[in-house]
């Protein structure tokens, strides 16, 4: 599939205009469930931008001292949950950073108001056949993320993604499927997006304020 622009909701645009107005000093947020692309397209677009980039999973490993694995092990998920807090309030002081932070980490709505004082959300979708195939792929190259349930891998996916995906498509600036494109095509698809040749001519007369 080639790029497309992605979707951009009449709601969210003023976030995307404010972007495009302070340019670099906005941090661009990449929201969505595991194995959506968070991480590889989000190195992708640091690069291309000239960004840092920062994955809040291992920063929480890094503090801890302990893997992900373990530290749900220890303290369940809502051990978890904590210790993201405080590493996603850290975060949220950066500015023209790209982050990607944990698929849950937005179920608490201070990580949503601290992260959105300063960034642009970007909501990666998968249908959950891919995001478990991904998922299968990944334990067999060794990665192991914790189950969030127990049940079976693409179960979990549906059950998790009917949950979230109000939460995810309400907080949204733009959306973009990852499902049938590269890291590189979606890559460009956010940059475009975030290109005023991009605005539709809604967007385009809000941009440009009122007449005088």
């Amino acid at each position: 599939m080639s790029p497309a622009t992605a979707k951009i909701d009449k709601p969210a645009m003023k976030n995307v205009i404010m972007y495009r107005k302070v340019g670099r000093a906005m941090n661009i947020i990449l929201t969505g469930y595991r194995c959506t692309g968070k991480t590889s397209v989000g190195r992708r677009l640091a690069a291309r931008l000239g960004r840092p980039f920062y994955n809040t999973d291992d920063f929480i490993v890094k503090r801890a001292g302990k893997t992900i694995e373990e530290i749900v092990a220890a303290g369940g998920w809502p051990a978890f949950r904590e210790a993201e807090r405080a590493v996603i309030k850290d975060f949220s002081g950066m500015y023209g950073s790209i982050i990607s932070p944990g698929g849950g980490a937005f179920l608490d709505e201070r990580n949503v108001a601290d992260m959105k004082k300063n960034g642009l959300f970007v909501w990666l979708v998968a249908d959950a056949a891919t995001i478990a195939r991904r998922l299968e792929k990944d334990r067999a190259g060794g990665a192991s993320r914790p189950s969030l349930t127990g049940k079976p891998v693409e179960q979990e996916v549906r059950e998790v993604l009917a949950e979230r995906e109000p939460l995810y498509r309400r907080i949204a600036d733009l959306t973009v499927d990852t499902s049938a494109r590269t890291v590189e095509e979606v890559a460009t698809t956010i940059i475009r997006a975030l290109e005023k040749e991009t605005l539709p001519r809604w967007a385009a007369s809000l941009a440009a304020g009122p007449s005088a």
